[in-house]
């Protein structure tokens, strides 16, 4: 079995007009980088990858992971994991039910916690399931979200605009925590991004897109 993520001839049209195409695979471990100028269609492009692509476009090509095409399937079967510019974390839940959330079914619920508090530990928040997110830093919240997506237990990572809203500083910290996790644990890596140091910092292969239209 091919281990990565293979972009195979894909192509997404708007209004029947190409918008943007890629062709590539992304190995184990490996990272590319997609930067463009608003509009292109980055977004776009992990939108067609996850399965949520809006009905104003119209997604060709295939999508491997893991040997397998997961271009038909639905969201919650493809084990794709995605970062947001945001961390999305829910405001009434605790840090614990936030990770919880987005762990698959099964388990006890000692099984379960003793899991959600290893995540923290493994990102340095150890102690923090009961913690109110409103309470956390904007580091903190980060790494939290990059926790609650790895107990999803992912088999491919998409970065979108990721540490975009993250002061120079912590977005070294964070960019370098994401990309040194997800090598650890073998995931190809799509990164969508408008910073240049984004994309030298994670070293792999940059496409920079241009409007087809």
């Amino acid at each position: 079995m091919t281990k990565g993520l293979i972009l195979r001839n894909v192509c997404i049209l708007r209004d029947g007009s190409p918008l943007i195409e890629v062709d590539h695979a992304i190995g184990a471990g490996d990272i590319l980088t997609v930067m463009g100028p608003s509009g292109v269609g980055k977004s776009t492009l992990l939108a067609f990858i996850t399965g949520t692509l809006a009905p104003v476009f119209t997604g060709m090509g295939d999508v491997e992971l893991d040997g397998v095409s997961i271009t038909n399937l639905p969201p919650h079967q493809r084990h794709v994991g995605i970062l947001f510019q945001d961390d999305l974390l829910f405001p009434h839940m605790s840090v614990g039910a936030n990770l919880a959330f987005g762990m698959p079914s099964g388990g006890s619920r000692t099984e379960r916690a003793q899991a959600i508090d290893a995540a923290l530990a493994s990102v340095d928040l150890e102690g923090y399931a009961d913690r109110d997110p409103a309470t956390l830093s904007g580091g903190q919240k980060a790494r939290v979200a990059l926790v609650r997506m790895l107990l999803s237990e992912p088999r491919a990572l998409l970065l979108d605009e990721a540490f975009s809203r993250l002061d120079a500083e912590l977005r070294a910290q964070v960019r370098e925590l994401v990309f040194r996790t997800a090598r650890d644990r073998g995931l190809p890596m799509l990164m969508v991004t408008h910073d240049a140091e984004d994309a030298a910092a994670a070293g792999g292969t940059v496409i920079e897109l241009k409007s087809l239209t």
